[in-house]
């Protein structure tokens, strides 16, 4: 499965995902600063299958109606690796599981 992580992650997250699971950052592929909407297209057309951030605005920025992709926004008190880490195996499962194209909240 390949995993789109937003630049409002942490990028050393990527190391907490099993082997499995190939991760990019926004940033390593050239895309930081662009919109949510352009960076769900882009993913899309580079042929990701999730898109992971931790912009809780999103939900309302882009319609679930046209989502090409399902999208885990982590929710933590911070943004920062050990507290976000701790979402993980909840991550995790949701991605072995079967996801839509819709918005998943994984929270603390």
């Amino acid at each position: 499965m390949k995993l789109l992580l937003d630049e409002s992650l942490p990028r050393q997250i990527g190391s907490r995902f099993p082997d499995s699971f190939e991760t990019r950052t926004v940033q390593r592929m050239g895309w930081a600063g662009r919109s949510n909407g352009v960076l769900l297209r882009l993913a899309r057309t580079h042929g990701f299958d999730v898109f992971l951030t931790a912009d809780q605005g999103i939900e309302h920025q882009q319609n679930p109606d046209y989502l090409t992709m399902p999208v885990l926004i982590l929710i933590a008190p911070r943004t920062r690796l050990a507290e976000l880490g701790l979402l993980m195996p909840q991550v995790i499962n949701l991605l072995i599981g079967k996801l839509e194209n819709s918005f998943y909240r994984v929270a603390v």
